[in-house]
């Protein structure tokens, strides 16, 4: 009776362990079929693209690589696009560190509305900002010949408006599980609060602010509304750059490929490399005592 008890316990289990399976597999096929897709066209020539379609691919044309990154310009737009995305990083990393420890150890009046209003500014469309922003960069910020539109510094300011309040929702619930009792204990023992800063709140927040930079990376690398409005060819990203592929003359759909395989590389880098902080990172501060 025992043993058919096991029996039936056990087929029950792989019963619902062989659906979860399946539909794990099946979740992954989909999400992973476009990416294999893409791979198999960056590697073809134009007369395989538009001969028989097949899911494997034999050889591989490495002049969809070599063509746009060493003899066009779209090394240049990989590299503003680093830029970019690590200084706007940079930028919000440290804003957003200093304005969620100052919402959280002091009694700021209207705090609260104050933090609201950061978050609401980041669920506003991002189109209802391009007129202001383009009439800024263009006619109001400009000395002489020089203005923010088509320049680095001018993204990375306009990405940090949009993700500095994401940061700081982020992190706020984070800076918050974090004692004050420390920062009092230290600053008796005589350290300042730049020491309580980088010897405290960092450290132990560090699981939150690099999952909040590499969100903030990862955002700032995939953003195209902003670098295509406010940039014409000195800072263009790589992002705006797969849309030249798109000609009057037809599309370039190898190209296209290879080079969105190489935008998409230094996203998958950054993730492997902090992904043993992404869990803690988002779970950081969720329980309290």
């Amino acid at each position: 009776m025992r043993r058919a008890r096991l029996v039936a316990g056990s087929w029950r289990w792989f019963k619902r362990s062989g659906w979860l399976y399946a539909a794990w597999t099946l979740l992954s096929l989909v999400t992973l079929f476009p990416i294999y897709w893409m791979l198999l066209v960056s590697a073809r020539t134009r007369l395989e693209l538009f001969s028989e379609p097949t899911l494997v691919q034999k050889s591989f044309y490495a002049e969809n690589y070599i063509r746009p990154l060493l003899r066009d310009i779209y090394g240049a737009y990989l590299g503003n696009s680093l830029l970019v995305a690590t200084g706007n990083t940079l930028v919000v990393v440290v804003a957003a560190v200093l304005a969620t420890y100052a919402l959280s150890r002091y009694r700021v009046s209207g705090a609260q509305n104050i933090f609201f209003w950061a978050i609401t500014n980041r669920m506003a469309p991002p189109a209802a900002f391009m007129l202001p922003l383009y009439l800024l960069y263009t006619r109001v910020i400009r000395v002489g010949d020089w203005s923010l539109f088509d320049t680095r510094i001018g993204l990375i300011l306009a990405y940090s408006v949009f993700n500095l309040p994401f940061a700081i929702w982020l992190l706020k619930g984070i800076v918050d599980g974090i004692p004050k009792e420390l920062d009092d204990a230290a600053m008796v023992d005589g350290a300042s609060l730049f020491q309580v800063l980088t010897s405290i709140i960092v450290p132990l927040a560090a699981p939150g602010i690099a999952i909040t930079a590499l969100l903030s990376w990862i955002f700032a690398w995939n953003e195209y509304l902003f670098a295509a409005t406010l940039t014409s060819s000195h800072a263009r990203t790589i992002t705006t750059g797969l849309a030249e592929f798109v000609t009057v003359v037809g599309t370039n759909w190898g190209e296209m490929a290879a080079m969105s395989v190489v935008a998409t590389l230094p996203a998958l880098v950054l993730l492997g490399l902090v992904q043993q902080y992404i869990i803690s990172g988002l779970t950081f501060g969720a329980v309290r005592e």
